[in-house]
């Protein structure tokens, strides 16, 4: 009994040695590659300043550049950038694991923060948090328009020119606290640049909307990112914002929930670079594993993802010359889209392309005729797909949409500060009559597939409304139905378009991508692009299981697994999905 008794008293010993090695003050195992050898190669480190954004005018910031020596400019180098300048031993790191083909030959940009300067004043602001906390894209553009660009027009001491593969698989991106979220950040703004992340005490709290980050990873379809992620639990550099472990871990569940290649390592340290630094080599070497395979998308746990997508399912473009400004769904499973360079133009089911005319209309929908209706501030239009026009009243509105019966909803926003916002309600052969007032940006319109509610989205907010629709058309019960998610890209979720499937859910289209709502009115998805955001979308194809979205001007499409359920149809009683 004394041996065992002692057995154990050792193991708990070493357990204790081995986790006293992530305290502050207490030392690491050395990895080989964190020290120089003598037989390795030594990579060249250049500093320079960078004073000329146009993102963040009249900054100044460093920034350090490392060249391995095996580095020939004849192939273009791998990427890894790094917030807050040179941290975690990188290039002593790189050479070793470069020189042993651990990792590619990468080239490294380390990156401070700005720090906006006035001749008269010296430094006037500091704008760490404004730049790496924020989840826009402006960072990731800094360094893709302006900052990267300028690293290759630099050359080594001894000539070599500088050249980044353009491949997001040779790209990664690191940080810690501020600069984790901001890496974390421009992955997630740009998967088609950064495929690798690796994030040390990172800053997913409520400081700038980052504690948002574990439900947005949820319920978006996930992207190609291999992410490793760094924490301690006495890390509370300040508990005001919330606890920086904690999220770190709400992260790290969210991204293994919705299928992403991620892993870990949780000490016990704080809010420092003890940890990070000490597993550096090893989380270089889990992030490059396998390269150059592609790092690639998992599969979520997303129910309403699973419902809705197919398994190989994946965005196509349409028509690369087009510049789509609106779309509606056509009775023959065309699209009809609204062309900003060359009028209205039938996409048909088979793909097949027509001209229908040269005039510019605002917002289309059709009718069940398959006749084209217009809404914009000079009035209404109806044309048939021949071109003829069939008629034009002097009705003004922002949006709108025809049920099966005839009926034309239309949205008009409010034109002045002392006006309200108005839902018209318009019967075949009759005048207009307001059936909803004080919505000042109502926008977006669509019907429930079984014609037994109106949807109505506000513009300039995150809210998408519900209205009973009575026998006689009028509505009632209005209320804040669908609560729409954003990032600080805009302050509002800008929602141009909705439509409905068959399964009862809405799909709208907004600056952070298509956002699907349940019957409840809860965003369970959310469908991206990586070209910015969606200003337009509907359903297609012969059985309208075609998700068609505009983007950046450009057509893609999509084969769902559910079907669209266009206004001007029968109506279809969608199964309830509970009241939970």
């Amino acid at each position: 009994m004394e041996r065992l008794f002692s057995f154990l008293l050792l193991v708990c010993l070493l357990f204790n040695l081995v986790k006293a090695q992530d305290i502050p003050g207490m030392t690491y195992p050395v990895d080989p590659a964190q020290q120089p050898h003598s037989d390795v190669p030594k990579g060249e480190v250049f500093q320079f300043d960078f004073n000329n954004s146009k993102i963040y005018p009249d900054t100044k910031r460093t920034i350090w550049v490392y060249v391995p020596a095996e580095y020939d400019p004849a192939r273009p180098a791998c990427l890894y950038v790094d917030m807050d300048g040179i941290q975690f031993g990188a290039p002593t790191v790189f050479d070793y694991l470069i020189h042993k083909g651990e990792m590619p030959v990468t080239i490294g940009v380390f990156v401070s923060s700005g720090t906006l300067m006035k001749n008269d004043k010296g430094a006037v602001r500091y704008d760490r948090s404004h730049e790496f906390d924020s989840m826009n894209n402006n960072f990731v553009n800094f360094l893709l328009t302006e900052l990267l660009p300028e690293v290759e027009t630099k050359k080594t001491k001894d000539g070599r020119a500088i050249y980044f593969s353009k491949d997001a698989n040779d790209h990664a991106i690191a940080g810690a606290s501020s600069g984790a979220i901001c890496a974390f950040t421009a992955a997630w703004q740009r998967p088609d640049v950064f495929s690798r992340v690796y994030s040390s005490i990172g800053t997913y709290v409520s400081m700038r909307g980052g504690d948002q980050y574990p439900g947005l990873v949820r319920k978006t379809e996930p992207k190609p990112i291999r992410i490793f992620l760094q924490d301690g639990s006495n890390d509370a550099w300040n508990p005001l914002f919330g606890s920086w472990y904690m999220s770190n871990l709400n992260m790290e569940a969210a991204l293994s929930f919705a299928g992403y290649e991620v892993q870990h390592d949780w000490g016990h340290g704080g809010h420092d670079g003890v940890q990070a630094t000490a597993i550096f080599p090893d989380v270089m070497r889990w992030l490059w594993k396998g390269w150059p395979q592609k790092v690639v998308g998992g599969k979520s746990n997303n129910d309403m993802l699973k419902t809705i997508l197919p398994d190989s399912s994946s965005w196509e473009p349409v028509n690369s010359e087009l510049k789509a400004s609106a779309m509606a769904p056509a009775p023959d499973g065309g699209v009809v889209v609204q062309d900003s360079t060359g009028g209205i133009k039938l996409i048909g089911a088979d793909g097949g392309e027509k001209s229908v005319t040269k005039m510019r209309l605002g917002s289309i929908a059709c009718d069940a005729t398959g006749d084209i209706e217009s809404i914009s501030e000079s009035g209404l239009v109806k044309i048939t797909t021949t071109g003829k026009q069939l008629g034009s009243e002097k009705i003004s509105g922002k949006n709108l949409v025809t049920a099966d019966n005839g009926n034309t909803y239309v949205t008009r926003p409010a034109s002045g500060p002392d006006e309200d916002g108005q839902v018209l309600l318009i019967k075949p052969g009759q005048k207009p009559v307001v059936v909803d007032k004080g919505l000042r940006f109502a926008s977006a319109i669509t019907l429930s597939p079984d014609r037994r509610l109106l949807l109505v989205a506000e513009d300039n907010t995150n809210w998408i409304y519900s209205y009973v629709i009575r026998n006689d058309g009028s509505l009632s019960d209005k209320e804040r139905w669908c609560w729409l998610h954003q990032t600080d890209n805009y302050s509002y979720s800008y929602t141009a378009d909705l439509a409905m499937d068959d399964h009862g859910n809405l799909y709208a289209a907004t600056n952070l991508g298509v956002q699907v709502c349940d019957q409840n009115g809860r965003v369970r998805a959310i469908l991206q692009l990586p070209y910015g955001p969606v200003t337009g979308l509907c359903f297609g194809g012969k059985n309208y299981d075609q998700l068609f979205v505009i983007c950046g001007g450009r057509l893609y499409k999509r084969t769902l697994k559910v079907k669209g359920v266009p206004a001007w149809t029968q109506p279809v009683e969608p199964k309830s999905q509970g009241a939970g």
